[in-house]
């Protein structure tokens, strides 16, 4: 029995095993959190998980541009790969990635909201894989089609470049929150804010509210001095409802999806479908190899 080769074995066909039943249980549980959340609309959204459709903005303050092409665009990811080759193994590795971290505007007719991609699931339409011979390429005119394919089959490196677009549909599913302006405003929390602000200067809440000058505040002049917090809460609500409000959507505190995707539920759902058959079978086909390993080599090798 080779031991070496046997633990080797056992090791791929358990981890597959292992690994194909956490992702089909990963995309089912994430398949039945987009069916299940309701669909909601900026203006009325609660406060927490949520998601939304709407359609991308453009932001005339900032300029964003996809590193790969050159293309003006509202967020971007780009992939670089070299190709390699050692003997008979051949394979393509990747040398540079990224991803823009600029915020996203959207738009649902009712309201607006920025969007934070970062720790996203980001499922763009736009999507471009080409190749070249140079390691920071920029895409030319008339190179597309399958002649461009044929002239660039044999070059060293391959790009893939993502791109979001204004005026893009979008699906977004994340935590959503309401920051600036009259929000819901606790007054007995405020109040006691302020008077806890006002304890830090013992010496001037006396000076305020201790009416009798006996260095200490009795049971009425604590009552006035509460009155007041009360008031200066309520005055700096008022100032702080001045404010413009923004909606913000951005990654959820907890393990809910955090997906942005140029397409809808139903279509996201889908795959995740498909994706999790594809785990189940990893799986099983890792627990028959596990169980041959187990009774046909291991077994006999240790009765041996």
């Amino acid at each position: 029995m080779d031991v070496g080769g046997l633990a080797i074995s056992l090791a791929f066909s358990v981890g597959a095993c292992a690994g194909g039943g956490w992702w089909c249980l990963k995309r089912l549980a994430e398949a039945r959190f987009l069916l299940d959340t309701p669909t909601s609309k900026v203006r009325s959204a609660a406060q927490g998980y949520v998601e939304l459709y709407g359609v991308l903005q453009d932001q005339s303050d900032v300029k964003i541009v996809a590193p790969l092409t050159g293309t003006p665009c509202l967020w971007w990811r780009f992939k670089i790969e070299e190709y390699s080759q050692n003997g008979k193994n051949r394979s393509w590795r990747v040398v540079e990635s990224g991803s823009s971290e600029g915020w996203l505007r959207f738009d649902d007719g009712t309201g607006e909201c920025l969007i934070n991609p970062l720790g996203a699931e980001v499922r763009p339409a736009t999507k471009q894989v080409w190749r070249g011979s140079q390691r920071h390429p920029r895409m030319q005119q008339g190179s597309g089609g399958m002649l461009g394919w044929l002239l660039s089959s044999g070059t060293d490196y391959r790009y893939t470049e993502e791109r979001l677009h204004a005026g893009e549909p979008l699906y977004a599913i994340g935590d959503f929150r309401t920051a600036g302006g009259a929000q819901a405003f606790d007054l007995t929390l405020a109040q006691g804010a302020v008077v806890r602000e006002w304890k830090g200067d013992f010496a001037g809440l006396l000076q305020r509210f201790d009416s009798n000058d006996d260095g200490r505040l009795d049971d009425g002049e604590w009552t006035r001095m509460r009155e007041s917090a009360r008031a200066e809460a309520q005055r700096r609500q008022l100032q702080q409802g001045d404010l413009p409000t923004y909606n913000q959507l951005r990654r959820p505190p907890e393990s809910q999806p955090f997906i942005l995707s140029s397409h809808g539920e139903d279509v996201l759902a889908r795959g995740f479908y498909w994706q999790a058959a594809g785990g189940a079978a990893l799986c099983l086909i890792g627990a028959l190899a596990t169980t041959w390993l187990v009774s046909n080599v291991l077994l006999p090798g240790l009765a041996s």
